[in-house]
């Protein structure tokens, strides 16, 4: 089992900051990708950006040069500093995990529980 425990959500005013973590735990041999996505009341949920362990990371359109992701392999963890932060921006963010259990099985998605983004004045 994976688990995602994410933190760093909250209320801030356009123009703000805000520093979003996700750490992964549990019995897994290895981490292919990790990322963020979103989803905003009345919107299917939407890639915000992600990065695979050899590769580039991607970034959604309407975040570009506001967001960064960053991840520190060795503790499993991934971080979205969100700045210049916009009303349009508000939803609820989900970490994403791409792992695998065993070097025998396949790749498989995990999601955190969601941590509200709101921004609004």
């Amino acid at each position: 089992q994976v688990q995602l425990v994410e933190s760093g959500g909250g209320l801030v005013q356009p123009g703000g900051s805000l520093r979003l973590s996700c750490a992964a735990s549990g019995s897994f041999v290895s981490i292919s990708a990790m990322g963020w996505y979103r989803q905003a009341p009345g919107k299917q949920r939407e890639l915000v950006a992600s990065r695979y362990s050899i590769g580039s990371t991607n970034y959604a359109n309407p975040v570009k040069g506001r967001f960064t992701l960053s991840t520190d392999n060795a503790k499993n963890t991934a971080y979205l500093q969100m700045n210049s932060l916009e009303p349009e921006d508000t939803a609820v963010y989900y970490c994403n995990v791409r792992a695998r259990r065993s070097r025998s099985s396949g790749y498989e998605d995990y999601w955190g529980q969601g941590t509200q983004v709101t921004v609004s004045s």
